[in-house]
């Protein structure tokens, strides 16, 4: 498999099948009082209950197990600011090999803690994207381990498409779906899975107005990497990917930028009626569909929250 495609069907099939041993079957939740706030039909898709505690456990855990003997044996590598970083080091432990996360100085601290509690080998750098890569090609070519990127390698994507299978199982009849948009690998395999099974869906994005340039760069028909991400939603703060970014164009994903403060109010809303506590970035969902109503009346959406990695000692109000 080229790891630097885009998934197919059958590779987000066969993914579901792979993970199925470890990965959660997440639960769906609704909300009469946010029906009514919105209009709308909502379908929360908990994946601040996966493994991990982030639907990047899905993708991980794809690509550590698609890998044969020989690879395995030399481990796996990741550059992270937290969830992509904790999902590869649990799904490596649960094939026994190595893992390594380059961090960058700065990241969540509670997203550090559950790295390092995985078991994986922790290296700090820099907190840019530069540092990073250069920190990962240094460790990949003295260890050897298989790079496995967040969010444009196509496992993980495959990995992370699996969620819109499940989400349509659970929640027949959804005319919508709305996920995070940061590097992109989720809304990406999301994308490919739920046009495979039904190509009428429409399709929405939810982006930082302080890190958008997914968005920008819909608008404008080219990628923009001029963006410094200025956001609290930490997990968002990556530019698309080239290749993400033509899948969101290919599937037709209309992306709405929110601000922080709606999505600190969105965050806060979501504990009131859900009782669920999801980071920042997940909250982005619900405040997109609060900010552009019109957009979303009389829908029955699918709206995905993608991780509940929060640290309790520094919340955002």
């Amino acid at each position: 498999m080229n790891r630097d495609a885009l998934p197919t069907i059958d590779d987000i099939r066969a993914a579901a099948a792979r993970i199925a041993l470890f990965a959660q079957v997440t639960p769906v939740l609704r909300s009469d009082v946010l029906d009514a706030l919105t209009g709308a039909r909502l379908h929360f898709k908990c994946e601040n209950l996966q493994r991990g505690g982030a639907f990047k456990f899905r993708g991980a855990c794809n690509a550590v197990w698609a890998l044969d003997d020989d690879q395995a044996a030399r481990g796996v590598l990741t550059h992270s600011s937290g969830n992509h970083g904790n999902a590869l080091a649990l799904a490596a432990a649960t094939r026994g090999i190595a893992a390594h996360v380059v961090i960058p100085e700065g990241a969540v601290r509670a997203k550090v803690e559950a790295i390092e509690r995985a078991g994986a080998t922790v290296h700090r750098c820099a907190p840019t994207q530069a540092a990073r890569e250069v920190m990962a090609a240094q460790l990949q070519r003295e260890t050897g381990a298989v790079f496995v990127h967040p969010y444009a390698d196509v496992l993980v994507m495959a990995g992370q498409g699996t969620l819109a299978l499940e989400l349509l199982h659970q929640a027949p009849g959804i005319d919508a779906l709305m996920t995070p948009v940061g590097g992109g690998g989720l809304a990406t395999g999301v994308a490919i899975a739920a046009h495979a099974l039904d190509p009428t869906l429409v399709l929405f994005g939810a982006e930082p107005a302080g890190a958008d340039d997914a968005a920008r760069s819909l608008a404008l028909g080219s990628r923009v990497t001029t963006v410094v991400p200025d956001t609290l939603c930490d997990g968002l703060r990556a530019l698309v990917g080239e290749r993400n970014l033509e899948a969101l164009r290919a599937h037709r994903v209309e992306v709405i930028t929110v601000s922080d403060e709606e999505t600190v109010a969105a965050m806060q809303l979501l504990w009131r009626e859900l009782k669920v506590l999801v980071e920042v970035s997940s909250a982005t969902v619900l405040a997109a569909v609060l900010k552009r109503p019109e957009r979303f009346a009389g829908r029955r959406v699918g709206v995905v929250l993608t991780g509940g990695n929060v640290d309790l000692a520094a919340l955002p109000w």
